[in-house]
């Protein structure tokens, strides 16, 4: 099988990401693994699609630290590859971190995800779905009672009427970002700052104010589901706690967050089954769930992190269940070429 990712660049991926773990789980169960950032599809005058993709040595790297240096070698040739020739597209770019500054970029795997899906690529997510959830927005589609109450506004009166609804304080964030970037806690309308605040965000767009919920203290629960169901293994889940740093609002890994083991409670896996008829439709292949008590934070549906940090935590490799996933999958497209579309197959 070989399989493609599209990331936002070859430069920008670390030893702890998510992609980095399922590249190297491909290649050790003997598949070929290549590598696909915005700019490097091309699409010919004979209406063939191709890639310019760097593939990594087929040395089996043990490293992580290893196989990131080794698809950052500059002498590695890069190959024009026909995505005929390639089983699987995996999508694991994420559009807000090219909104800015690079905007014709955000929404390239959507575009060119659909091309490789009428030329017999199975793509995950399906592109078609990713196109609908572009931003949080997506988000407003799931049932109420599992989500938090949410407001989404340009206008400070708004805001500011909603915080006065909320006692216990308001999450307020851009609608398009991730990461944690510009994450603020209002408690009430007379915190000094606030129009600051509200500068500092609205100037990225449209804002998302969420009720707060006391428990995410805590942190917030992070759950995979693949193919719409709890990715498990042996009876564990892939999930773990999102521990806030000390005197820190945000749980994001990549704010100095940290990750612990949770015991996964029939309450989230009623949250996880509310949603998942939705991701099925959508052809929703890998999804990351973000938890507070029995609410949902945030559906990441571009590049849910963490795996890595499961294998860490409960010496389970979750990984290499995704790729053999997908490798049945790949079975399936071969016994039914063209009788099954690929929203119904990312998610078979």
């Amino acid at each position: 099988m070989r399989i493609a990712f599209l990331v936002n660049s070859i430069a920008g991926e670390a030893a702890y990401y998510t992609t980095t773990s399922l590249a190297m789980a491909a290649a050790a169960r003997g598949h070929q693994v290549c590598y696909v950032t915005p700019g490097d599809f091309v699409l010919r005058a004979d209406d063939s699609l191709h890639v310019r993709a760097i593939a990594p040595p087929a040395i089996k790297q043990k490293k992580a630290e290893a196989f990131v240096a080794s698809i950052n070698d500059e002498a590695l040739p890069t190959e024009t590859i026909d995505v005929a020739d390639i089983d699987v597209l995996f999508l694991r770019n994420d559009p807000s971190e090219d909104a800015d500054e690079r905007p014709w970029a955000a929404h390239v795997g959507a575009m060119f995800g659909r091309l490789a899906v009428e030329r017999g690529v199975i793509t995950v997510n399906d592109p078609d779905g990713l196109a609908r959830a572009q931003n949080k927005l997506y988000f407003q589609d799931f049932p109420e009672a599992i989500r938090p109450a949410t407001l989404i506004s340009k206008s400070i009166d708004e805001i500011r009427q909603f915080v006065d609804q909320h006692k216990q304080g308001v999450i307020l964030k851009p609608l398009q970002g991730s990461g944690g970037r510009h994450v603020f806690k209002i408690s009430s309308n007379k915190e000094s700052n606030l129009n600051q605040i509200f500068e500092a965000v609205s100037g990225e767009g449209y804002l998302i104010a969420q009720g707060y919920l006391p428990a995410a203290t805590q942190g917030d629960i992070r759950l995979f589901l693949m193919n719409g169901r709890p990715l498990q293994r042996d009876g564990v889940y892939a999930a773990f706690r999102r521990v806030p740093a000390k005197g820190e609002l945000r749980s994001n890994m990549n704010a100095a967050g940290t990750a612990a083991a949770v015991d996964v409670t029939p309450d989230i896996l009623r949250v996880a089954e509310t949603v998942r008829p939705k991701l099925v439709a959508d052809g929703m292949f890998l999804v990351g769930l973000d938890i507070v008590g029995d609410k949902i934070l945030e559906i990441n549906v571009f590049t849910p992190g963490g795996l890595p940090n499961m294998h860490e935590l409960y010496g389970i490799d979750f990984s290499s269940d995704v790729i053999a996933d997908l490798e049945r999958k790949v079975a399936i497209r071969n016994d039914y070429p063209k009788q099954l579309g690929n929203r119904a197959i990312a998610t078979l």
